[in-house]
């Protein structure tokens, strides 16, 4: 995946960031076009563009860009519940994909909750192997 460089944009004048202020208040239909075609955006998306206008609004300088989803090994860790040393371990074994920058090894949030996952699967299907059906004797 490329990164893109965050896009940095000024505050909008005050005439301009008052009118704005004034569409937002109370305001919950987003809806967007582009070229000459109607888009009503999903929750999401609204949310994320009422917050960019309101900061504009308000005449912030706002930054946009792409939240990367890449953990150091020590999140990674903690995300999985298990030890740094146990993470770096399935990193050298290949059990789990990392992405080096520089010397310090990356790993995508994707790759541990997929582990997780599988992990999970594979509790169950143990269980299911030896009958037991998690209940307590």
């Amino acid at each position: 995946m490329a990164l893109v460089a965050p896009r940095v944009t000024a505050g909008l004048p005050e005439d301009e960031a008052l009118g704005l202020a004034r569409a937002l208040t109370g305001g919950t239909d987003i809806t967007v076009f582009v070229d000459g075609t109607v888009h009503r955006l999903p929750a999401q998306a609204r949310d994320a563009v009422v917050d960019l206008l309101a900061r504009l609004s308000r005449g912030e300088t706002v930054t946009v860009s792409s939240v990367e989803e890449m953990l150091t090994t020590s999140q990674a860790a903690e995300l999985a519940g298990i030890s740094h040393t146990y993470l770096r371990n399935m990193t050298d074994r290949g059990e789990i994909p990392v992405e080096y920058r520089g010397s310090h090894r990356r790993i995508r949030q994707a790759a541990i909750m997929a582990w997780l996952e599988a992990q999970t699967q594979k509790r169950a299907t143990e269980a299911a192997g030896n009958g037991d059906t998690g209940a307590g004797t």
